[in-house]
């Protein structure tokens, strides 16, 4: 059985395996409550961060791995077009922007606007790191002005990683989005993998629509 650790990036781990099909077991892990109050969460990742993932013996961290793995070892899936798909050099692209570019981003901001003590919540860091964020963002709103979806015509695991990144600037800092990238939201939401998903993960379903 698989076995997601964690919310949080996790939701693109069971976003993903919804969309496969596959069978799993979401495990929460309570960040504010502390990991070190977690022994066995610990026993799977020592560096206390989320998601992490166990398939049989194997075990994993980091979504954009993490989704690479599933794709390969239990693939193959459209998700994942093929080196020599004409959409795969596009693929490859914005499946790592989503989290190098936009979610790893967007984290330093949302600590920034939400953790942070009051006097350092504008702080030169978190305007740095929206910066980075607000520019790579004009790389997936031109693609979109071309396809639906950011590889092209069909929906792929690269949707799934820029999805989960701009469902968090939208939620984790009330980013205002223009209405190419409205549009690709609504698109991507539509997907019952999507839904199926935020049903799992009561808590991120909580936190952005409630």
């Amino acid at each position: 059985m698989i076995t997601v650790y964690g919310e949080g990036r996790g939701f693109r781990v069971v976003w993903l395996l919804e969309e496969m099909g596959l069978p799993y077991r979401l495990r929460d892990v309570d960040l504010l409550a502390g990991v070190e109050n977690d022994p066995e969460f610990l026993a799977i990742n020592p560096a206390g961060f989320i998601p992490a993932l166990k398939d049989g013996d194997m075990v994993m961290v980091e979504s954009i791995a993490i989704m690479e793995y599933l794709m390969a070892r239990h693939g193959p899936t459209p998700l994942a077009p093929a080196p020599g798909d004409p959409a795969f050099p596009a693929y490859q692209q914005f499946l790592h922007l989503g989290e190098a570019g936009l979610a790893g981003s967007m984290y330093f901001v949302s600590g920034a606007r939400n953790i942070a003590p009051e006097g350092q919540r504008d702080n030169w860091s978190a305007r740095q790191a929206l910066d980075v964020f607000t520019t790579r963002l004009t790389i997936v709103t031109r693609q979109l002005e071309r396809t639906p979806f950011v590889a092209g015509e069909a929906f792929t695991a690269a949707d799934i990683s820029v999805g989960y990144a701009l469902e968090m600037a939208r939620k984790n800092v009330g980013f205002r989005f223009g209405e190419t990238e409205l549009a690709y939201m609504e698109r991507f939401r539509a997907r019952e993998g999507y839904q199926r998903a935020l049903e799992a993960c009561h808590a991120t379903r909580g936190w952005w629509f409630g």
